[in-house]
């Protein structure tokens, strides 16, 4: 970890700036306004080669890390763009990376890398069951050659995006199981396919420009070599994404918190009110150091998740606390930096309010603040489950 942290791997961070310097704050700015998805950047980036960082080099990708991956994120945020339109497509590799067949890899892998194909998309979140993932009710019936899909989901983003969709179904009803964990499968859904042929998609509108939607399985049939791994074993498979999507939204909130830390350094040396830079009172200089030093404090745990998935280790509490300590620095930052721009924090050509309302989704999403102090209490502290 300690060799991460001092390599620092700036030779991606400079890419990676070279490239969002194309697309300056006015783009991002627009694309929000519209409520619009930044395609130009996301292919930008991919023909680039950085969303295939994580596909092995014998299926075209480069064959990188987490940690390498979650520098990528972490520059897009801090350049001033936001990395949900895309990060889908990372943490979502690492499922087919690691549990799929050679037969998908080599059939599904190098179009992702090429660009052809997009994997953004995973169905897990359910109206009625929310992160208690194990009592989903999407259920999949085997008949013949094909599994038949049976459900709702809700919060799924970037569907309208995406070529490809993670699906988690209920393969053996709960009742007929030892572990409430047993009995759960992944899919591989063809999201043009599924359109109009038992799939139907709700968009949700909200206050961050995050497209996202609920979806609705009527009958939906799949063909059984899009099984993701052995049937029943998919509640183990998708913890390799969250551990993934965890990490990388810890990284790219540390992003969103050097770009506040940044954003409001630089203004309240120049504003003057009284005769003096406000910078200059401890009252406002001592919030930004706070939160500078938060930041800090998150990348190191950032880095530790990394190393330990990259290992292949277990790495669930990392992943949930880098993203609590990641999520809470660039909240604080973000407080501190729209408080001290005074009324012009609230100005969209500032962009300030408008990466305040992206950094603040990460205090419920993809995982609340709550449930990883309670993840932390049962399963780090040895306390009694408290629900």
């Amino acid at each position: 970890m300690l060799q991460h942290v001092e390599e620092d791997f700036q030779d991606i961070r400079d890419a990676v700036r070279a490239l969002c310097a194309q697309f300056p704050d006015e783009y991002h700015r627009k694309i929000d306004e519209a409520r619009g998805y930044p395609e130009d950047f996301v292919d930008a980036l991919t023909k680039a080669g950085w969303m295939a960082a994580l596909i092995p080099e014998q299926y075209g990708g480069s064959g990188l890390g987490l940690t390498e991956a979650s520098v990528i994120m972490e520059e897009i945020n801090r350049a001033g763009g936001n990395s949900g339109a895309c990060h889908g497509q990372m943490y979502n590799m690492n499922t087919l990376v690691r549990h799929g067949s050679e037969e998908q890899r080599r059939r599904i892998l190098p179009k992702l890398a090429s660009g052809e194909l997009r994997l953004q998309s995973m169905g897990v979140t359910e109206p009625t069951t929310g992160t208690d993932t194990t009592k989903i009710k999407t259920t999949a019936v085997k008949k013949g050659d094909r599994y038949v899909i049976n459900g709702q989901k809700v919060w799924i983003s970037r569907v309208q995006h995406s070529d490809l969709m993670i699906l988690l179904a209920r393969t053996t009803p709960l009742s007929e199981v030892k572990k409430k964990s047993e009995g759960l499968s992944i899919f591989l859904v063809d999201i043009k396919e599924a359109m109009g042929s038992g799939m139907e998609v709700r968009p949700i509108p909200n206050m961050v420009n995050h497209e996202t939607n609920e979806l609705f399985f009527d009958n939906l049939e799949i063909p059984e070599e899009n099984l993701i791994g052995e049937e029943g074993k998919g509640f183990k498979y998708i913890l390799t994404g969250l551990n993934a999507e965890r990490t990388l939204i810890a990284a790219e909130c540390i992003g969103d918190g050097y770009w506040f830390i940044d954003r409001v350094s630089k203004y309240v040396t120049e504003r003057e009110v009284f005769g003096r830079p406000i910078g200059q009172n401890q009252g406002v200089q001592f919030p930004i150091a706070e939160s500078y030093i938060e930041i800090e404090a998150a990348n190191l745990m950032r880095y530790r998740a990394c190393a330990l998935f990259d290992e292949g280790k277990p790495c669930g509490a990392e992943a949930n606390m880098a993203k609590y300590l990641a999520a809470k620095a660039s909240w604080e930052a973000a407080n501190a930096c729209i408080q001290f721009h005074g009324g012009f924090g609230f100005a969209c050509e500032y962009d300030v309010e408008r990466k305040f309302r992206e950094t603040r989704l990460y205090q419920v999403a993809p995982i609340s603040t709550n449930l990883i102090l309670s993840y932390v209490a049962e399963h780090v502290l040895g306390l009694p489950r408290s629900f």
